[in-house]
């Protein structure tokens, strides 16, 4: 599968942004989609990440209550809802797509958030 992250950009702090990941294939229901970031100089961190079903998702402490990842079966498409946004959730920004029997992982590549104080 490859996926395209789109949807990054320039924010000032408390605003919002929409990210997509839109999957090539058939299969995308077969997939876990997950959100990663990974700012300068940090090592790449896991934000959230939905099941085939979007029945369940789950986040990192830092982004609950602000972030909410959601998916479009019928569109092939993941979403990171980013909402009162800080400063440093400035990072490079990956969507992951993890098959749910063989866990063979993919990447997209990286779309830049930048927050502005």
């Amino acid at each position: 599968v490859q996926l395209q992250a789109s949807g990054g950009g320039l924010v000032q702090a408390g605003g919002s942004l929409r990210l997509s990941c839109a999957a090539s294939g058939r299969t995308f229901s077969r997939y876990t989609m997950g959100w990663f970031r990974q700012a300068p100089g940090k090592e790449r961190e896991f934000v959230g990440t939905i099941i085939w079903s979007g029945g369940r998702t789950y986040y990192a402490d830092s982004v609950k209550g602000r972030f909410t990842v959601s998916r479009d079966n019928a569109k092939n498409t993941a979403y990171l809802q980013m909402s009162s946004l800080k400063p440093e959730d400035t990072a490079v920004y990956y969507c992951n797509a993890r098959h749910t029997y063989s866990l063979t992982d993919y990447w997209g590549k990286g779309t830049q958030v930048t927050v502005s104080s």
